[in-house]
């Protein structure tokens, strides 16, 4: 059989969403027998289960200067324009931001591009690259290219329909070019991995726990958390908040979790036991086997793409809080709403609770709780109280995971590649 050729590109295999969706496609995609899938990774970071065979290294570390931005750009540009004429691909598809423009400035004639756009990208331009010059220029750098760019690719592939608003209404993207997939999960094997031992963070569990996953990113909003974690513990003495994930606000959010007086764990320094109240858990490779033995899960993401994190936590059949942000949320929980609607009160929704989201502005421990927050903390309370709640929201958030299966998902790029490919 003539195999199709296709190339994902992708920065690492790192602890992220983009990057476990990758992997996920990719896995999937290689058991269909008409594709041969390659691999490009920008650096040496793999922390995902994934065959070696088809993974091609251009090997440029990350750098934190502008200068060694620009040149690692520029070899990653030479490199990747080098492996495509190598291989001569059928299709390259490409995941975040600088493979995106790298896939773009490597376009012939003899191939076809994919642009996967997994984050509302007006939000996140915005509030990601804010703080320093070179964030600033690396955004200018970034939004002008979307502009001026997107539109050279094939198609265009968003991970919600609020997405795919955003690219057409603020980048001007053509809406003939872009197709909406929703993010797959492996709902097999998180079903499977939900029943392995705890072994030693088993005693946290002996205990009623709230639970969150995600970076510990100022997208994710995890502060917000801690302070109605701190109200609602008033109440529930023995009720313990599980944070997984690492990032760069691990010490602020460690500090402030301390400053609410709040015993705090975290994975790198502390031996654990039961006499905590909050758990800095840190990257675990299984988080589903925590999710699994969690009250509630708990979503305060400030914006999103689409909130894999959140379909994952409902594979698990646990019930949902989340907030209302753009976008994702709402398509998941809701999708018979009209998925522009923000809420701006709790809403019970089809398959989980959506909530208010917040302001995206860091928080003291000192600071009162804001309207929104106590609004947190009256749902959350309604929910620890009211079993019957608890177990109709958990059987719906299993119907719904459904849906997001693998197998389902992937069938949909398999179409989008064969319907490119007889172009």
């Amino acid at each position: 059989m003539n195999k199709k050729k296709i190339i994902f590109i992708i920065p690492n295999l790192s602890g992220g969403g983009a990057e476990r969706v990758c992997v996920n496609i990719y896995n999937e995609l290689s058991k269909y027998e008409n594709y041969n899938i390659f691999l490009v990774l920008f650096q040496n970071i793999v922390k995902y289960d994934i065959p070696f065979d088809n993974i091609i290294l251009i090997n440029t570390p990350g750098s934190s200067s502008i200068l060694g931005k620009i040149q690692n750009f520029f070899i990653r540009l030479y490199k990747l324009s080098r492996i495509k004429k190598e291989i001569n691909p059928h299709v390259s598809v490409s995941f975040l931001e600088q493979p995106d423009l790298l896939n773009i400035l490597t376009k012939s004639n003899k191939h076809k591009i994919i642009l996967s756009i997994r984050n509302y990208m007006t939000k996140y331009f915005k509030e990601m690259y804010n703080q320093k010059i070179r964030d600033k220029i690396i955004k200018l750098i970034y939004r002008f290219s979307y502009r001026t760019l997107s539109n050279k690719a094939d198609l265009i592939v968003c991970v919600s329909k609020g997405v795919a608003e955003d690219l057409i209404e603020n980048y001007g993207v053509n809406p003939d070019k872009i197709k909406v997939i929703y993010n797959p999960i492996l709902l097999r094997a998180i079903e499977k991995q939900a029943y392995e031992p705890l072994e030693d963070y088993n005693l946290i569990f002996n205990n009623p726990v709230l639970i969150t996953t995600g970076r510990l990113t100022k997208q994710k909003g995890q502060w917000y958390l801690l302070r109605i974690f701190k109200v609602l513990k008033e109440k529930y003495k023995d009720l313990k908040f599980v944070i997984l994930g690492e990032g760069e606000l691990k010490h602020y959010l460690v500090d402030l979790s301390e400053k609410l007086e709040l015993k705090t764990f975290i994975w790198d320094r502390d031996k654990v036991s039961e006499n905590f109240d909050v758990y800095f858990l840190g990257f675990q490779k299984n988080p589903f086997k925590f999710i699994a033995r969690s009250k509630l899960f708990v979503f305060p993401s400030l914006w999103e793409g689409f909130g894999n994190a959140l379909v994952e936590a409902m594979a698990c059949g646990v019930p949902v809080v989340s907030s209302d942000c753009r976008s994702g949320p709402r398509e998941i929980l809701a999708p018979s709403t009209d998925f522009n609607y923000q809420t701006d009160k709790p809403e019970f929704a089809e398959y989980g609770i959506l909530m208010p989201v917040f302001e995206i502005k860091y928080k003291s421990a000192k600071e009162p709780l804001e309207k929104k927050e106590r609004m947190w903390v009256e749902v959350i309370d309604r929910i620890l109280e009211d079993e019957e709640l608890r177990s109709y929201y958990s059987m719906k958030s299993k119907e719904r995971a459904r849906d997001f299966a693998v197998e389902k998902i992937v069938k949909e790029w398999n179409n989008i590649l064969t319907s490119l490919m007889h172009d």
